[in-house]
């Protein structure tokens, strides 16, 4: 064979055997009487004939080179780490960061709750923040309104009570009934409040 085969010469140019094929059918290659393909004259011809902007490959010569790959901020490891975490699967290494899997993964599982989520918002079962903090500061507030309330409602019916318990011997006046009731009911609603600050 006095020149090369079609699998030669499509891994002498970067091609597929089946593009050299219909190449060859197109009269784009030279060839040699025996059949086998004349690689330098072939060469000229398909150049001759091949928009250069159509051609698949790159000379290696003018090949652009590799960008370098910018590191990865250390938050966007750890933010995979923890999705992986939550979902009981193995996060990153400290020495060796993420790899494209585990973050890829990471991802489809952070796809999957934010679906998750709209769809329970969807059903109803879940409100927003804002709304939920509203209406939970009206319930608060209405609770500790009533509470403030309270000892005036309940403090001349404590006093008889009292009064009726001790045989009558004292006397509870229900002023002073009142009163102490405020002070202790105010006591405990602003150490409540305190409580809900500190773990807020």
């Amino acid at each position: 064979m006095q020149g090369l085969s079609e699998r030669q010469y499509a891994a002498h140019v970067g091609l597929s055997r089946g593009a050299i094929q219909k190449a060859k059918e197109a009269g784009r290659l030279v060839l040699f009487a025996d059949g086998s393909i004349d690689a330098a004259a072939s060469d000229q011809r398909r150049s001759a004939l091949t928009d250069p902007s159509k051609s698949r490959a790159v000379p290696k010569e003018t090949a652009a080179p590799k960008p370098k790959l910018k590191p990865v901020p250390e938050a966007a490891v750890a933010s995979v780490g923890e999705t992986l975490r939550e979902e009981g699967l193995p996060g990153p290494s400290v020495a060796g960061g993420t790899t494209f899997l585990q973050a890829k993964t990471a991802n489809e599982v952070l796809k999957a709750q934010e679906r998750r989520l709209r769809l329970q918002k969807l059903k109803g079962e879940l409100v927003e923040k804002a709304r939920a903090e509203t209406l939970m500061f009206r319930l608060a507030r209405e609770e500790r309104d009533a509470w403030v309330t309270w000892p005036g409602r309940v403090a001349a019916l404590m006093a008889s009570e009292l009064g009726a318990a001790l045989g009558g011997e004292i006397t509870v006046e229900a002023a002073v009934m009142q009163k102490v009731l405020e002070t202790h009911v105010r006591t405990q609603l602003d150490s409540l409040a305190e409580i809900r600050t500190g773990a807020g």
